[in-house]
């Protein structure tokens, strides 16, 4: 395995570029899990699409230089079946298909996709999406009653607040369900127009119990989202591009608050691993070495890479 410092202290973070480079490589992670002594990963932010619908991200992606100061390569734009094979092959025990809802009147058809994937391999989350629409409350009842395991939205690529009124009733249902939603609501690596944490906490004041997990951390709100994780029993944080050093020379601000990994260390139990998989522009290992160079500790890493996941989807080595 790439010969690396440990570090055990919690460590001072400021910019991503003064931190070093990348340097472990997929072929590392099965050791490392070996070393860590959990029998895998559980990977809540990964996305499989119905393949028109994913060569249109991929397009986005590959022009989204303008957008964020550089180039976005994919790094695992193989088929569905080689993608599947790669996440196997570094010890991904279960992972979501997340897909997310556009403009009205695609969910469906993406959520009819994600489940039929799901029926082929059973290590795959039942996912699903929504959009705020008339329609919306019938529909997630019917998936919460199919046993969708989680939800993904994205208010970015979505364009609607979080606490828009056509969401209440489905906030509500999802609320009483438990279901959990990986919701995109930070302003990272461009904000929209409702992007931040304002909207998310008014929908946590009238529904509490909504399982949320705040993707990437909610950055670059870092200190907001985690404030809602600290605050609401069924609030987590989702790993997803965190502290990686894809965005040292761009124009993303990757700045943790001043006492930050603290907080981060004491939310052990509320830290889900993710990845972004397949739409990341470095291999996949530097997600795991970016967190395990924070220096939180092995137990630390126990519990995001592996026991909390497991415990909140029921999965078994």
């Amino acid at each position: 395995m790439a010969q690396r410092a440990v570090r055990r202290s919690v460590p001072r973070i400021g910019r991503v570029a003064d931190r070093v480079q990348e340097t472990w490589s997929d072929a590392d992670v099965p050791e490392y899990l070996e070393r860590l002594g959990v029998p895998g990963l559980v990977d809540v932010h990964v996305h499989f699409m119905e393949p028109s619908i994913m060569a249109k991200v991929w397009a986005y992606f590959d022009a989204a230089g303008p957008k964020l100061g550089r180039e976005w390569p994919i790094t695992y734009r193989g088929s569905d079946d080689e993608r599947l094979a790669r996440l196997r092959a570094l010890g991904v025990k279960r992972f979501s298909a997340l897909s997310y809802a556009h403009r009205p009147g695609v969910a469906a058809m993406m959520n009819d996709w994600t489940l039929g994937f799901a029926e082929q391999h059973a290590d795959v989350l039942r996912s699903a999406t929504f959009f705020p629409e008339p329609e919306a409350p019938a529909y997630v009842a019917d998936l919460i009653d199919r046993g969708v395991d989680v939800f993904k939205v994205h208010v970015q690529v979505g364009d609607f607040p979080p606490n828009d009124p056509l969401l209440e009733p489905v906030w509500a249902l999802l609320a009483e369900a438990g279901t959990p939603i990986v919701l995109h609501a930070g302003s990272g690596p461009a904000p929209g127009r409702f992007t931040g944490p304002a909207a998310v906490a008014d929908v946590l004041t009238r529904h509490p119990d909504l399982a949320f997990v705040m993707a990437h951390l909610g950055a670059p709100e870092l200190d907001a989202f985690a404030t809602l994780a600290e605050h609401y029993e069924h609030v987590r944080l989702d790993t997803t591009m965190a502290f990686v050093d894809f965005f040292a020379d761009s124009h993303v601000s990757h700045e943790a608050p001043e006492g930050y990994l603290e907080r981060l260390a004491a939310l052990q139990d509320k830290v889900l691993f993710g990845s972004d998989f397949p739409n990341i522009p470095y291999q996949y290992a530097h997600q795991i070495e970016a967190l395990d160079r924070l220096g939180l500790g092995d137990a630390w890493m126990r519990a995001v890479l592996w026991e909390n996941g497991a415990r909140l989807f029921d999965v078994t080595p």
